[in-house]
């Protein structure tokens, strides 16, 4: 299997995958981030908050340009606006998932695009982030080169998303819950049990994190690095645009 096609590598074609990406987020946009933090136990507020702390030295310069790429309804916008003092840019792919964001938001752009054809030039942000949002691509390497695309010279890309622990005991605790408990809570709550089967096939097939570090690479990122964080359940990398 090629790992750089994106999140349903069954299906016929792009437009086929990001369709069916887009009606799941759709349906359970009203109560995401409910399960987000439930799911996660809430350490998926620390996990952003980690995320932004890595690049507030980015957020505090002064004119810089920042998107946060497959946004959803926009708790990474919040707290990116926060560190920076300025509205940043939003785009997804699920206009539902953008009414959620619209809700919280005063300050912030948000666009309905899709992140593999962005509506934006050449060369014209400074950061790009991505939470839990570049997994669902339908090709991560065309993702990559978009991303690529819009960042200037020495602009940051930095993505945070699940991954799988490199421990094998807490793999497998890791893999009963995502597996097991994970469709359950999530259909119960949802009501959509197939989005919360999605969650953990779509990161059984993920990159690793060396694998997506290597992808960056080949995509024209330099001084690509990556951290892990819960034992491995989820990496942050970060590279920056020759």
């Amino acid at each position: 299997m090629n790992r750089a096609r994106g999140a349903l590598p069954g299906a016929p074609g792009q437009q086929d995958a990001a369709a069916w990406v887009r009606a799941t987020f759709s349906r359970v946009a009203p109560r995401y981030d409910l399960l987000n933090h439930l799911l996660s136990c809430n350490q998926d507020r620390r996990w952003r908050a980690r995320t932004v702390r890595r690049l507030s030295g980015i957020l505090r310069r002064p004119d810089v340009r920042v998107l946060d790429l497959c946004c959803g309804t926009g708790d990474l916008l919040l707290e990116l606006e926060a560190a920076g003092g300025r509205g940043v840019l939003g785009c997804d792919f699920s206009g539902a998932m953008l009414q959620q964001a619209r809700r919280k938001h005063s300050r912030a752009l948000l666009v309905e695009a899709d992140a593999l054809r962005l509506p934006l030039a050449d060369q014209c942000l400074d950061l790009i982030t991505m939470a839990f949002g570049f997994r669902n691509l339908a090709d991560y390497r065309a993702g990559l080169a978009e991303t690529c695309r819009v960042l200037r010279p020495g602009g940051t890309l930095a993505i945070l998303e699940f991954s799988r622990p490199p421990h094998r005991l807490w793999a497998a605790l890791y893999g009963f819950y995502s597996r097991r408990l994970l469709p359950l809570i999530g259909g119960l709550v949802s009501g959509d049990r197939s989005a919360y089967r999605y969650l953990p096939a779509s990161v059984s097939r993920f990159p690793s994190p060396e694998e997506l570090a290597a992808e960056m690479r080949a995509a024209g990122f330099a001084g690509v690095s990556f951290e892990l964080m819960a034992g491995g359940i989820v990496a942050l990398h970060t590279g920056q645009a020759r």
